[in-house]
């Protein structure tokens, strides 16, 4: 969102005027607004051009020449949205307006395009023996199988990058050397890596522990056998506002028994209910985490984040959830692995 108040315009401002806004920088489009900071519209070159054509003089007003119908947008639309509407309607620029109807910056379409770079750290679990997906992760650690033409782990690394995030560490120790040589530094894919080598099983916390430079900034720890789609950016955002000490993306996870449930009360049936289904949310294996929580990890030993999440609960630290809506998917089985490959390009393309 860029700063207005260069563009800003009184509506008794001259076409000369507009035309100085409009050409002194990048956003080619000036916002007439009232003395309370209503927007009343827009003007572009091309509104002062028709203007001209109709016989209007530089000098004259703009009164008449702006257009009072632009399309705006709310200052809490989500990034994705405004994207939407403005490929929609073809526009590069838009207003935002705060609840009251004024305006409070304007969005470009190229820059919301342009992905940002963030200094989180995402650290991905890639060490697993994938024993259930045998005879597949006999020569191949499961992470590298190929799901749509390349590796799950390859997918994982692009959404990433492609959110913004381009600083990784991988912890690695079933065939690692085919993990490394296939991705090196990262630099192929657009991001820097670095490798952390499990010699012994520390499961999804115990590898923190090994990070060789504590990162600065709350950063992603994610198993390295999930596809998903979800909008990393709005986890962290989500993260942020929240003022959380450890997020943990959540799955609604729907169990039918599969008889009826007889509820009874002191012996006596009050009530069956025919195969209920019942709801749960169930951890995601994708996490956020503050740095200064690394400290109670132990050192060089086995330990898992619901353990490490207990831990932070126990101290009445902020430990939330971040539900899922996105596409999410854990390949542990072979049917798994299959409903991947059937569904990537679906999702992916």
């Amino acid at each position: 969102m860029k700063k207005i108040d260069a563009i800003k315009l009184s509506p008794k401002a001259s076409i000369k005027e507009a035309l100085g806004i409009i050409d002194s920088g990048a956003v080619k489009i000036a916002l007439v607004v009232d003395e309370r900071n209503h927007l009343l519209g827009t003007i572009t070159d091309g509104d002062i051009r028709r203007a001209i054509l109709n016989g209007k003089s530089i000098e004259n007003s703009i009164e008449g020449v702006y257009f009072t119908e632009p399309t705006v947008v709310s200052v809490d639309e989500s990034k994705d949205s405004i994207i939407n509407i403005c490929t929609t309607k073809k526009i590069y620029q838009v207003p935002i307006l705060d609840n009251e109807g004024r305006v409070v910056g304007i969005a470009m379409l190229d820059e919301l395009l342009k992905p940002k770079k963030y200094p989180n750290k995402v650290v991905l679990m890639v060490g697993g023996l994938g024993t259930r997906l045998r005879p597949l992760t006999e020569t191949t650690p499961k992470p590298m199988l190929h799901v749509g033409g390349k590796p799950i782990l390859q997918t994982i690394v692009e959404r990433f990058a492609a959110h913004g995030f381009t600083d990784i560490v991988m912890c690695v120790n079933y065939k690692a050397d085919i993990i490394r040589d296939y991705f090196g530094d990262g630099s192929r894919f657009g991001v820097k890596i670095e490798y952390i080598l499990e010699n012994k099983r520390m499961g999804t916390a115990g590898a923190l522990s090994l990070l060789k430079e504590r990162p600065k900034e709350p950063f992603f720890i994610m198993n390295g056998d999930l596809l998903t789609n979800v909008n990393f950016e709005n986890m962290l955002q989500y993260h942020l506002d929240n003022e959380a000490a450890a997020s943990m993306c959540v799955r609604e996870y729907h169990f039918q028994v599969p008889y009826g449930v007889v509820h009874i009360e002191n012996g006596r049936i009050k009530s069956i209910e025919e195969k209920p289904m019942h709801k749960f949310f169930v951890s995601a294996g994708i996490y956020m985490l503050n740095p200064e929580y690394l400290d109670l990890i132990p050192k060089d030993e086995y330990y898992d984040m619901p353990t490490l999440f207990e831990k932070l609960i126990e101290r009445g630290e902020n430990a939330i959830s971040f539900p899922l809506r996105e596409y999410w998917l854990d390949i542990g089985q072979m049917e798994e692995y299959e409903r991947a490959n059937r569904e990537y390009f679906e999702v992916f393309s």
